[in-house]
């Protein structure tokens, strides 16, 4: 298991860097975070939308950031910060829009 807000830290000079990203699931860079989530935590979706909200420029991931952080790994991490994933607080996922 890594420290997600540790690991998230670390690679925050490569937010939105989804140009570097090698072989990514999708070529435009939300939905290849969203499928590389659902790849890592696929039973955490069942059936419900990956966007649980919204709030101005910003939408929020239903995402179980305790489940991920159990298997994720540093480079699961790093696409998802070059994909524009946030991990705010070290409590949900969040991306600009």
């Amino acid at each position: 298991m890594i420290d997600l807000q540790e690991v998230w830290d670390k690679y925050d000079d490569e937010y939105l860097n989804f140009k570097v990203v090698s072989n990514p699931l999708h070529n435009r860079p939300d939905i290849a975070a969203f499928l590389l989530l659902d790849k890592l935590i696929p039973e955490n979706f069942d059936g419900k939308d990956m966007v649980c909200g919204a709030s101005h420029d910003e939408i929020f991931l239903d995402t179980d950031v305790e489940e991920l952080a159990k298997v994720a790994t540093e480079e699961d991490v790093l696409t998802l910060v070059r994909c524009g994933v946030k991990l705010i607080d070290g409590d949900y996922l969040a991306m600009f829009v």
